[in-house]
């Protein structure tokens, strides 16, 4: 794919969705961290109606601790892999505190230092919550990437590293919104709804899916 086609792909998401942003709900970059944590293989809608009524209770690293493991399973026991998570989220809020003053750090290394915590969950966190023009790949943006041709790779760190390398500056901070939005609702895995893709002019998928009926 070249410069041009790329450049009109997310010139369109864009025009077609100005601001994006995280389907996920927080109000801190703590609960954002939490959230993300616990995104990993579950939906965000699922997520949502557990940390709605964990936040009303603990929304700091020191009320999470205090809550414990224990205290955590009653509300992410809705959410998949939910015990493993209530150990990690607790664990990471005792960590917060003890090394970072409660607060989420902003560094890669700190934050993938924290457990439950690895590179897509660090470049949410640093892009959503700070602001830096990070790229977390997903399973979304790892198909929209390699099935449009917008930057194949073999692997997610690898579909990373060209995003980084391809995706035009003016768009790098809302990349990964757009992508993962489209992935979602759009560039489906089983089947892609071309005939109402805003992009399809440029991608370079070729068996495009004709509408239904």
């Amino acid at each position: 794919m070249n410069p041009q086609k790329r450049q009109a792909i997310f010139a369109q998401l864009r025009a077609a969705n100005p601001t994006p942003a995280t389907e996920l709900e927080y109000r801190t970059p703590f609960e954002l961290l939490v959230a993300v944590v616990l995104s990993a293989q579950a939906t965000d809608r699922s997520v949502n109606l557990a940390t709605r009524r964990l936040f009303q209770v603990a929304d700091t690293p020191e009320r999470i601790a205090a809550l414990g493991e224990a205290g955590l399973i009653p509300y992410l026991q809705s959410i998949g892999l939910f015990r493993t998570k209530a150990k990690n989220v607790a664990r990471l809020a005792q960590i917060l505190i003890d090394e970072h003053g409660g607060e989420v750090p902003r560094s890669r290394a700190a934050l993938e230092a924290l457990p439950g915590v690895g590179r897509k969950t660090a470049n949410v966190v640093l892009n959503t919550a700070f602001g830096e023009p990070t790229i977390a790949v997903d399973t979304h943006i790892f198909r929209v990437a390699n099935r449009t041709g917008l930057a194949p790779g073999r692997n997610v760190d690898e579909v990373e590293r060209r995003l980084e390398k391809f995706v035009p500056d003016e768009f790098r901070q809302d990349a990964h919104h757009w992508l993962i939005l489209h992935g979602r609702y759009v560039c489906k895995a089983r089947r892609p709804e071309c005939w109402r893709c805003t992009i399809a002019a440029w991608c370079e998928y070729r068996p495009k899916t004709p509408a239904p009926g």
